[in-house]
């Protein structure tokens, strides 16, 4: 009986430091990012508003990253073990279509300038103190866009609102810096692809898969 009650008492021993420290690695980050985001060109098509005509270019995307409504993304991650976080994120992510781009097929506003809005369910891993008071990191995650359509024809037939596009994807790499036990800086390199399927007035539709490519500047608070 008393060897079983100290086989007990030492098995408590070594669970309740290994629980203790599991409870103690679990943290919750929120991060808010701005920086310059760019977009590939990508090829849109569609049935043109009004008439059902069918309409295909290559567009070149532009990113105008600092103009109004500005690039910006929020992050919540919970760090369920010292190196493996689960979390959500929000980018508001825009494209405009080049004036001369668009008017060759009779749009007189093609963009999505109140945001593609890729939200996602992200995995991070990262490696704490990796390199002296830095710890790099990366990510990925999957969900869907909602983006802002923004569509004008030259015949007047309009489109401004809110619809869900399709599937999306993010990836990432990055490093933060400790300010303190609350408070990081960090720097990454941001990666976005969304499947936009969008229905203009009109009876119109118009569809582009479109990549984005960011250089993100940010602050996190630990919780």
């Amino acid at each position: 009986m008393k060897t079983t009650w100290l086989a007990a008492a030492a098995t408590a021993a070594v669970l309740v430091p290994a629980s203790a420290q599991l409870v103690a690695a679990q943290d919750y980050e929120f991060s808010l990012y701005s920086g310059w985001q760019t977009a590939p060109h990508s090829r849109v098509e569609g049935d043109y508003p009004g008439t059902g005509e069918d309409f295909d270019a290559l567009i070149g995307w532009d990113g105008k990253s600092f103009e109004m409504p500005p690039y910006y993304g929020v992050r919540g991650t919970w760090w369920k073990t010292d190196r493996l976080g689960f979390g959500v994120e929000f980018t508001h992510t825009k494209v405009y279509a080049p004036d001369d781009e668009k008017a060759e097929i009779g749009f007189e506003d093609l963009e999505f300038t109140d945001g593609l809005n890729i939200v996602t369910a992200n995995a991070m891993y990262r490696w704490p103190d990796r390199w002296g008071s830095f710890t790099p990191y990366v990510g990925g995650g999957v969900g869907v866009s909602v983006p802002h359509v923004d569509v004008d024809t030259t015949t007047g037939i309009d489109t401004y609102e809110l619809q869900y596009g399709g599937p999306a994807m993010r990836l990432m790499a990055g490093a933060s810096y400790d300010l303190s036990e609350r408070v990081a800086l960090f720097g990454e390199y941001q990666f976005t692809y969304s499947a936009n399927d969008v229905e203009l007035e009109g009876d119109g539709d118009l569809q582009t898969n479109i990549k984005t490519n960011a250089v993100n500047f940010g602050l996190t608070l630990k919780f």
